[in-house]
């Protein structure tokens, strides 16, 4: 595929030929961007993610280079949004991120800070948010140094999904959203929490997913929740398999 432009308010693009190239150029941003942030404060944070897609980069992060490159043990560990499950539950992405990386490398467990799925979603939102405050001590918003998100088919982000209430919420950080299409309650990050982000990273493959993301970076249709991330002072960056950017050639 030849090189595609995008607006630059819109981040930086980066379309790979398959699966296995997404995962490896994904992780290796990762590596990147956890290295600098220890150099700069002793330590790194990023907000994980659930689905097929971001495993591509969780098993690329396994590979002996990059496994050896990133600084496992001085990170901290959360989710940007979380299904309303336990967490050994299949859909639990929590679970996922656990089986394919988060076991295998030495993280310490103290620093793992999951979303309680499984507990009643009001609640479960607002402990998680304390957790937050708890972890970023003093501060307006917590500053992630890597956001990772994927799309949906919908253009939905995390778990904030067109037609939701979370869409708009600008004083809390994290919320339990009912989804109506899914008949079934989210914990998702808000809007501010991932746009104060030192660095966003979308992982996308998918040519189902090559509609909603021609909406995020070229405008023109409906718009969709994944249209309102904008870091403020921070980078976003599109991983993007070839399918799913078809249709913005």
């Amino acid at each position: 595929m030849k090189a595609i432009s995008i607006p630059r308010e819109k981040g930086e693009l980066v379309v790979c030929e398959s699966a296995g190239e997404l995962g490896r150029k994904s992780a290796e941003f990762f590596a990147e961007a956890a290295g600098a942030a220890v150099q700069r404060t002793g330590s790194f944070s990023v907000a994980l993610s659930g689905g097929s897609t971001p495993a591509l980069m969780y098993r690329a992060l396994l590979s002996q280079e990059l496994r050896d490159r990133v600084p496992w043990a001085k990170g901290e560990y959360f989710w940007s949004d979380e299904r309303c499950v336990p967490p050994d539950h299949p859909e639990s992405n929590y679970g996922l991120a656990k089986r394919e990386l988060l076991s295998k490398v030495p993280v310490r467990r103290e620093c793992v800070h999951r979303m309680k799925g499984e507990e009643e979603p009001e609640r479960a939102a607002a402990d998680y948010e304390q957790e937050l405050r708890r972890v970023f001590r003093d501060v307006a918003l917590p500053r992630f140094d890597l956001m990772i998100l994927g799309l949906g088919a919908n253009g939905h982000t995390a778990s904030l999904f067109p037609g939701s209430s979370a869409l708009n919420e600008t004083r809390r950080w994290t919320v339990a959203s009912y989804v109506e299409e899914l008949k079934a309650y989210r914990l998702t990050f808000t809007f501010p929490v991932i746009n104060a982000a030192r660095h966003v990273v979308f992982v996308i493959s998918g040519k189902e997913k090559a509609p909603a993301l021609r909406q995020v970076l070229r405008g023109g249709g409906a718009p969709v929740p994944a249209e309102r991330v904008h870091p403020v002072e921070g980078k976003l960056i599109w991983f993007v398999e070839e399918a799913a950017a078809a249709e913005l050639e």
